[in-house]
């Protein structure tokens, strides 16, 4: 069936059959927004039929092109076209939108729906997820892909809104896919000129176009509504290889409803039982909900078979090329089932030694040994990377698309290095993107006191389960004298708040190469790592006999055992593990039989049995807990309860020297020592 010559009257029969799907969808749930998935069907109609390489029988093909939703809020749209191309999305299922345990919740769920590419619902995540999707491609294509051979070259489609275009994320994001020449990357902006408020020019009236031709974008625009136009724009769009495109495309909110299409009331809530009826009759629709016309289906199967073909014939060029070129394809597969060696832990702690080093100095040794090992894992630093020490040395950065020649793959991006820019919101994002499409693990890394910036990413990784790596340097108020703007007080704790997140502060190399051997192995289970690195030099722990290296994987353990029945646990993280220590010589003078633990995570010393947690931290009202960090307090209490001390910081930091600071604060080992002893009453 040749989709471009499909019949006029058909052809806006399929496309109403979207319309009215999503609207049964939003009217059934009475919650939802109907508007943008009503106002953007034509184009969502001709990119998924005409132009979408994906295949529903082999969902995670990995060549497929991706499709991201950035304006999650129309996912009555997405579920209606995943249905009708033939995914494992029952139509009981768009039946159940936004209830309980359905697959069609309110925003996009990765890993939950099958066929959706990204979570997204704050506007602009996925806009920035897509541009680390068409980075991902290049980047494996630039490793896999020879004059014979196409291994990789998909594209990635998005459809983003005029909210999208509001937040600054979209911004930091579309700089940097102008700077890098993501030709492979394609965003429709469904332009309706309407927001939750009203009318877009209450709050926006900017030239959009001029905006991202300024970004060094290809910018077309369009009447939404008119296939033919659509059509014309996405070729020229993927013809385009040294440039993103961006089609702006003029549609009409809530198109077919008589009263409320191009009004900010068909947003966000449902059309309501006397629009529905007045739009079923506007586009000769029977009473009946969820129908889907007869001669509907047939359309939607002859695109799924079109594209099982066009995936079959890319199955048995791969298969030539694996014959073709052995070594590759063993590095492929290395690349996808993201293969370590056994004794990974083993060998990031020989490299990193037995010096007394800041952890983000100690992180760098990792990272030089680890990106020697592990092929797949790349990363880079917000304009930060001599801070961070997140450089991966001996190999190029990498960089914008060469305009030079036309011969692929660019080489351009052949790097493991990424130059993010001080663009930490997309940063995270786009990082998010590599994690979504595949083949490769990504880290990013800034200052902790930035995270703030990068919140809603980490939130969105932890939510979709990407084995994202966080990297945080200049982890407390031991900054000094860049002062509070620069001391991260409550960021960890913060962080800890996030579920499905591990929260890691590594007191010294080997526990800062475990963190690294975690968060590339995932030993139990794909989720994200943030890691707090030190900016100043931390002391190398004692550890007792019997430590094992994966101890440290546990969250907490005992770096130095009381002679005898603890009196008081002393609980440290970070840098104030060796404060702890030194602390502890003192108690032990004072006659106070004293245990040291370090726990560089707490949230995986929780998930560990009850009989390991009470081994190391007791629970009786014989022992006293003692917390040492430096930052917030709030989330400790729970741990020592109500008869133990929490040593922290509930105040803004000071410009100062680190260790003023720290004399000011009492974290020092005299301190540390003497409120322990007052606390006991000693």
């Amino acid at each position: 069936m040749d989709l471009v010559t499909l019949p006029e009257p058909l052809r806006r029969r399929c496309v109403d059959t979207l319309r009215m799907l999503a609207a049964d969808q939003v009217e059934k749930a009475k919650s939802g927004h109907p508007g943008t998935p009503m106002g953007a069907a034509d184009l969502a109609f001709v990119l998924w039929t005409e132009v979408l390489r994906h295949d529903a029988s082999a969902p995670g093909w990995q060549n497929r092109d991706r499709f991201v939703l950035s304006g999650g809020h129309a996912s009555a749209l997405l579920y209606s076209l995943l249905h009708l191309h033939g995914y494992d999305l029952p139509l009981d299922e768009l039946k159940q939108f936004r209830q309980w345990g359905s697959k069609t919740p309110g925003h996009p769920e990765f890993g939950h729906t099958v066929g959706v590419e990204a979570t997204t619902g704050p506007l602009g995540a996925g806009f920035s997820n897509a541009v680390g999707m068409a980075l991902a491609s290049k980047m494996l294509a630039a490793r896999f892909n020879d004059s014979d051979h196409a291994v990789i070259d998909a594209h990635v489609y998005g459809l983003c809104g005029d909210g999208d275009m509001e937040e600054g994320v979209t911004a930091e994001a579309a700089s940097l896919a102008g700077h890098l020449g993501l030709g492979n990357l394609v965003f429709v902006y469904d332009a309706n000129d309407i927001t939750i408020e009203g009318h877009l020019e209450l709050s926006m009236t900017e030239d959009v176009g001029r905006r991202f031709e300024a970004y060094g974008w290809q910018v077309q625009h369009i009447d939404g509504h008119d296939h033919v136009q659509i059509r014309a724009a996405l070729a020229t769009a993927r013809a385009q290889t040294k440039r993103p495109s961006l089609i702006i495309a003029k549609t009409t909110i809530g198109f077919g409803a008589p009263t409320k299409a191009g009004t900010h009331d068909v947003h966000g809530a449902p059309l309501g039982a006397d629009e529905m009826k007045r739009v079923r009759a506007a586009f000769g629709w029977p009473d009946e909900t969820f129908h889907i016309p007869d001669e509907v289906r047939p359309v939607f199967a002859a695109v799924a078979e079109r594209n099982r073909k066009a995936r079959e014939s890319w199955d048995k060029s791969f298969a030539a090329w694996r014959a073709a070129r052995p070594e590759l394809a063993a590095l492929w597969d290395t690349h996808w089932a993201r293969k370590a060696p056994s004794d990974l832990p083993e060998q990031l702690v020989a490299a990193v030694g037995t010096d007394a080093a800041a952890t983000r100095a100690l992180s760098g040794k990792v990272i030089q040994k680890a990106a020697a090992l592990l092929p797949w894992m790349i990363g880079g630093s917000a304009d930060l990377e001599p801070s961070n020490n997140t450089g991966i040395k001996g190999v190029p950065f990498v960089a914008p698309a060469s305009i030079a020649s036309d011969v692929l793959p660019d080489a351009s991006f052949a790097g493991k290095n990424l130059h993010f820019g001080i663009r930490e919101h997309a940063m995270g994002g786009v990082a998010n993107g590599l994690a979504y499409f595949g083949g490769f693990v990504p880290f990013c890394a800034t200052f902790l006191v930035f995270s703030d910036y990068m919140r809603a990413p980490v939130r969105l990784a932890a939510l979709s389960k990407l084995p994202t790596i966080f990297v945080f340097t200049h982890d407390s108020f031991w900054v000094g004298e860049d002062g509070p703007t620069h001391e991260p007080i409550e960021h960890v704790e913060s962080l800890r708040l996030i579920p499905q997140l591990d929260v890691w502060r590594p007191a010294d190399g080997l526990e800062t190469a475990m963190v690294w051997a975690w968060s590339l192995a995932r030993p139990e289970g794909e989720h994200p790592s943030t890691m707090m690195l030190s900016r100043h030099k931390l002391p190398v722990l004692p550890r007792p006999a019997g430590f094992a290296i994966r101890d440290v994987w546990r969250g907490g353990y005992t770096v130095v055992e009381a002679e005898g029945t603890p009196e008081v646990v002393l609980v440290a993280t970070g840098s104030e593990v060796g404060i702890a220590v030194e602390a502890h010589a003192e108690l032990v003078k004072s006659g106070v039989r004293a245990r040291v633990v370090s726990m560089p995570c707490r949230e995986r010393f929780e998930a560990q049995d009850a009989a390991y947690r009470a081994a190391v931290v007791p629970e009786d009202d014989a022992t006293t807990i003692v917390v040492v960090e430096a930052g917030r307090t709030n989330g400790w209490w729970k741990l020592v309860g109500r008869r133990g001390l929490v040593l922290g910081v509930d105040r803004f930091g000071a410009s100062a020297p680190g260790e003023v600071i720290a004399e000011k604060f009492g974290f020092h080992k005299a301190a540390v020592t003497a409120r322990v002893l007052a606390h006991l009453g000693r």
